[in-house]
């Protein structure tokens, strides 16, 4: 394994980063989060610039990029603004990597050029009020009607609904020996009558939040169907397997973003004479920080090659969820102690590392599931 990036990859950086710059400097991530609005300007910025393609394979109009540099887009984004990186991953993944996997040739030339263009966004439904940890126990159900589909159930985390054009719905169609049977993909259009959307309060991610989602009666076409019926949890543990590399890369810019704050405010905060970073009790924490997030970049970018090369499995995406989510946590809560009081006033960006951090050992699969998934890896 090569640790070093291409002149390519290093120059694609580059050129992202001043984009962002530009884009989605931190006065405006702070005012989307204070404002509780969604990034919108940022997010098209990076559509225009053909970044939501990065993915796509060339003859759909994207870049047909790996997914070493799909981790180079997400941590560089998320160490500007975590919630665009959220935004941006989930279109990248469930309208783009899910529809190149799964999706028909007519589904591929309707969907994948305007997810290159930046012109739709997409959202995941997966979760439900009574299965969360244990998704497969889904019970919204789709039920053949008129050569379509009608969909009754209800969601809850289905984050980006209310900005999104499309959610990839999970959905039960049959009854199988296995909680695992009978579950079905499909593309459904967020604007669908019938679809009912209900905001609901968090913590922290409050830019774009997330949302509860009622489905009564919704008529799709046949079209809306992505992959086999049926046979959809498969399916559905391979975009999984994507989301968490999306979601660690976008964790780990983010963590880094909190340490790089705290460093400098550690260099230029003096108390009893000299700065506080000279004081042990605030150096050590500064070099535990780091050293977090070298492990968390090392993790991202080996899963990053694993995905590549086509040999990832559920055990290394569980080891690299569990580390960057926890990492990102104690980073966000280290930093924010080292800023002592004024890292617990809303003025300084603190606040909202350790806000937006505790979602990463409960969303995606909590630290609790990735630890049962890697114990049983180990035999046990």
């Amino acid at each position: 394994m090569d640790f070093a990036f291409t002149p390519e990859q290093d120059t694609l950086r580059a050129h992202l980063r001043s984009l962002l710059d530009q884009a989605c400097p931190a006065e405006y991530a702070e005012r989307c989060d204070d404002e509780a609005r969604p990034p919108r300007e940022a997010y098209e910025a990076l559509g225009r610039h053909g970044w939501l393609g990065l993915i796509v394979p060339t003859e759909y109009g994207g870049g047909g990029g790996s997914p070493i540099e799909l981790a180079i887009l997400l941590e560089e984004t998320g160490r500007h603004f975590e919630e665009l990186a959220m935004w941006v991953f989930r279109t990248i993944t469930y309208g783009g990597y899910a529809v190149m996997r799964h999706g028909t040739p007519e589904q591929r030339a309707a969907f994948l050029p305007r997810v290159a263009r930046g012109d739709i966004s997409v959202c995941f439904g997966l979760t439900e009020p009574q299965s969360g940890s244990d998704a497969a126990a889904l019970t919204t159900r789709a039920r053949a009607d008129e050569g379509g589909w009608v969909i009754d159930g209800r969601k809850i985390f289905t984050s980006g609904m209310d900005i999104s054009d499309y959610c990839l719905l999970v959905a039960r169609t049959s009854t199988g020996a296995k909680k695992q049977q009978g579950i079905t993909n499909f593309l459904v259009d967020t604007r669908s009558p019938g679809i009912e959307v209900r905001k609901v309060r968090t913590l922290g991610q409050r830019a774009i939040g997330t949302t509860e989602v009622a489905y009564v009666g919704v008529r799709v076409p046949a079209t809306a169907v992505l992959g086999q019926v049926d046979r959809g949890w498969e399916a559905v543990d391979a975009y999984l397997l994507y989301e968490r590399l999306c979601l660690s890369a976008a964790r780990t810019g983010a963590a880094s973003a909190a340490f790089e704050y705290a460093l400098e405010y550690a260099k230029t905060r003096a108390q009893f004479g000299r700065p506080i970073g000279k004081f042990q009790a605030i150096s050590h924490k500064l070099a535990d920080m780091k050293m977090m997030l070298d492990i968390s970049r090392v993790l991202v970018y080996r899963f990053a090659w694993l995905v590549s090369e086509g040999t990832a499995t559920r055990h290394d995406a569980a080891v690299l969820k569990l580390y960057t989510g926890e990492a990102y946590k104690a980073v966000a809560d280290l930093g924010l102690q080292i800023l002592g009081g004024y890292g617990y006033c809303m003025e300084y960006p603190l606040q909202r590392f350790f806000r937006d951090s505790r979602l990463a050992v409960i969303g995606g699969g909590t630290s609790e599931i990735q630890r049962n998934i890697i114990a049983r890896g180990l035999g046990l």
